[in-house]
């Protein structure tokens, strides 16, 4: 198996020795999309020892265009059996384990437990939140990326860098995404390309370290830039914890953001139906003593009301994206 990876073993930077540092790693993937797709094959090809992909969608014929490991026959399978079915053809050496779930708060720190490295490629705030602050408690280096239509960024966090809420504190008050906004198929390979070679470079321990660097790249004036954040300080104030409805308490005041139409079955019984615009009509004095919880679809509206309740004086709140 080893003629498979001459061209790499010849480098000086790897050799033997960063060959069989590939060989021991093992690395968490999770998305198995547009970005999954270039990060799991380079990351197979380049002979790691363990490949964790999580991620709980079908194919389907519209992913076609941006995520190469699926053919036609392929459409309305797991993602990650077909995504392992495509890597294992491609090189039978590498262990792939596919876990057909959406990662949660109540179950990444077992995920991120399981590996050495921890690729972001859900392209999903709520998802980024969570997993950096699992990589940070567990002190595990983290490579995420985001895109939409032809411009986007991959950078390293935690394991020894600055989070990712340390870069972002607050999640943005409102986002696009390739369903509403589009993506092109090479502009979101480069970003997971993008990230292959920042977990590779981690698992070789190679210098200068990816950890506290962001690489931002636009397809359509073929541009790259970036900054590194190596230093910056973690938030004081300013980010929620997201959490499961597992992880509920009998005390929680549970708020649900999306309307009936959208969610017919509340986050939880007993919920307080707000939205946004209407969250200050929630009293502080009831909830003195309690958790306040804001559920929406992504987060992003539920960071957004807690921003609104922070800014009153409320301190115990955390954020639900129930997809």
């Amino acid at each position: 198996m080893l003629g498979r990876y001459a061209r790499q073993i010849v480098m000086p930077e790897i050799g033997p020795e960063g060959q069989a540092r590939l060989t021991h790693t093992r690395i968490l993937v999770v998305g198995a999309g547009g970005l999954g797709c270039p990060v799991s094959s380079y990351l197979v090809g380049a002979g790691i020892g363990r490949l964790l992909l999580v991620d709980p969608d079908r194919v389907e014929e519209s992913n076609l265009h941006r995520q190469p490991l699926y053919r036609m026959g392929d459409v309305g399978r797991l993602k990650v059996e077909a995504a392992r079915e495509a890597l294992a053809a491609y090189n039978p050496g590498v262990e792939v384990e596919a876990l057909a779930l959406r990662l949660a708060p109540d179950n990444v720190t077992e995920l991120v437990a399981r590996a050495d490295i921890v690729v972001d490629a859900a392209d999903s705030f709520a998802a980024t939140y969570v997993l950096s602050d699992a990589c940070r408690e567990a002190g595990k280096p983290m490579v995420s990326a985001s895109i939409v239509g032809t411009a986007g960024y991959a950078g390293a966090f935690c394991g020894g860098g600055p989070s990712y809420r340390a870069v972002f504190p607050e999640m943005p008050a409102r986002a696009a995404d390739c369903a509403t906004a589009g993506v092109l198929g090479p502009a979101v390979a480069t970003l997971g390309m993008l990230q292959a070679q920042m977990a590779l470079l981690l698992a070789l321990g190679l210098e200068p370290s990816p950890l506290g660097r962001v690489i931002s790249f636009d397809a359509r004036r073929l541009g790259f830039g970036g900054f590194s954040f190596a230093g910056a300080p973690e938030p004081l104030a300013g980010s929620f914890p997201f959490i499961a409805p597992s992880q509920l308490s009998v005390g929680d005041i549970v708020v649900e953001l999306r309307g009936v139409e959208e969610a017919p079955v509340p986050a939880a019984p007993g919920a307080i139906r707000l939205t946004v615009d209407e969250i200050d009509r929630l009293s502080l004095d009831d909830a003195e003593g309690r958790r306040v919880v804001l559920c929406c679809r992504s987060g992003i509206r539920a960071a957004r009301a807690a921003g609104r309740l922070a800014a009153r004086g409320a301190d115990d709140l955390a954020l639900m994206a129930l997809g």
